[in-house]
């Protein structure tokens, strides 16, 4: 990564050293399957138990409450099915229209194949109306409510859907993968039934994640196989990215007031910087609710792909959304639903920065970025013309 700056920390985020040798051991001679018996298994399911500790530790769970799994998609995946398992075939599922993928096209799936969904639209800041919610609830299956916003980095207030789903004894599934180790979490004090986290997006490998599932709440197995997770995932366990995730966990306690005072700081400057700097940008979302790390910026009349090609020439690192729906010719399905201007959405870049940022590199962004969007406009054959026009 050297020379690069990383903007996009919200689509991954590179592998902390400390994770990285914690887990070599287990990629050579710590080889042992957790579920045989001898003394390399032995020590490999004890890695397995320390991790699991450290994971439930940063939410405030119990360790026999949370599940390892290959990712946050299926995290999300198996907590929705679960949550709506009790109530039959006809039970309804309420979700938002902004979620992630893993939530939202499940939900789209559920609905063609005709189990009734409920989606709750969001205002033009990218929040909800707790009302619309409220009422949505009577006679509802299950609820999936994002805490953070991918793109936006806008917070639901969890706190306040949680004890409402409670009351009206709906399960609740929280999609908290961008808020997992940027923000205290105790879900000792937040009655949510699913919880769903994913390495990659604090400091550890891909391909491993995890569930939380409160005592009590229903679950159906995803993976049907062996007795692994305590009979709720089967599958060989990934011991060596389960280790790497709970030393990310560790660590990610420790940096929590540093990504709630220094990474916002850098987020603020960078935000206010560009806004100042270049012509016809604005900020998508509630500029006080929202994660520390996330700006998310629409530059008027010309394209996002554009901003981010030429950034990466200069080593620059952004994206525009979700790393889950790049590519689709259509704007993002967040700042649809938030109203945001067609001439707008296609100009959106998101920024998104972690405790390993520094302010050099926030600089290095001010210094090249309005030249690009100036240089793009120019070009552009819309300019800055009157839409009324």
């Amino acid at each position: 990564m050297s020379g690069t700056i990383y903007f996009d920390n919200n689509a991954t985020t590179f592998v902390a050293p400390e994770v990285f040798e914690a887990m070599k051991p287990f990629l050579a001679e710590e080889y042992g399957n957790p579920s045989s018996l001898y003394k390399l298994a032995g020590r490999a399911k004890a890695a397995v138990d320390a991790a699991r500790e450290d994971v439930a530790a940063l939410i405030g769970a119990e360790p026999d409450e949370i599940i390892f799994t290959s990712c946050g998609t299926e995290s999300d995946n198996a907590a929705v099915l679960s949550a709506l398992s009790g109530g039959g075939a006809g039970a309804r599922l309420v979700t938002t229209s902004v979620e992630h993928p893993a939530v939202l096209n499940l939900a789209k799936r559920m609905e063609k194949e005709g189990r009734p969904v409920t989606f709750l639209g969001v205002d033009s800041r990218g929040e909800l109306d707790m009302d619309e919610l409220r009422g949505s609830l009577d006679g509802a299956g299950a609820l999936s409510v994002m805490w953070a916003n991918n793109e936006t980095g806008i917070l639901f207030p969890i706190e306040e859907i949680a004890p409402l789903a409670r009351e009206k004894g709906v399960p609740f599934h929280t999609d908290a993968v961008q808020v997992v180790g940027k923000m205290p979490i105790d879900v000792k004090e937040m009655p949510v039934d699913y919880l769903a986290l994913s390495g990659h997006k604090l400091h550890a490998p891909k391909g491993v994640a995890a569930l939380f599932v409160r005592r009590g709440a229903p679950f159906r197995e995803f993976l049907v196989g062996g007795h692994q997770e305590g009979g709720r995932r089967g599958g060989t366990e990934n011991v060596a990215g389960i280790v790497g995730l709970g030393v990310a966990a560790r660590l990610a306690r420790e940096g929590l007031e540093d990504e709630r005072t220094r990474v916002r700081a850098m987020r603020d400057r960078l935000e206010e910087g560009l806004l100042s700097t270049c012509e016809d940008a604005h900020l998508n979302g509630d500029p006080g609710n929202r994660l520390p790390n996330t700006s998310d910026i629409s530059f008027d009349f010309i394209e996002g792909e554009s901003i981010l090609l030429l950034l990466d020439r200069e080593g620059i690192c952004a994206s525009s959304g979700s790393a889950c729906t790049t590519g689709s010719l259509e704007p993002s399905h967040v700042l649809q639903a938030m109203g945001v201007p067609y001439t707008s959405a296609h100009g959106t870049v998101r920024l998104s920065l972690s405790r390993y940022n520094t302010d050099a590199e926030v600089e290095r962004v001010l210094e090249v970025m309005p030249g690009i969007v100036k240089r793009l406009r120019q070009l552009s054959p819309f300019g800055r013309a009157d839409p009324a026009g």
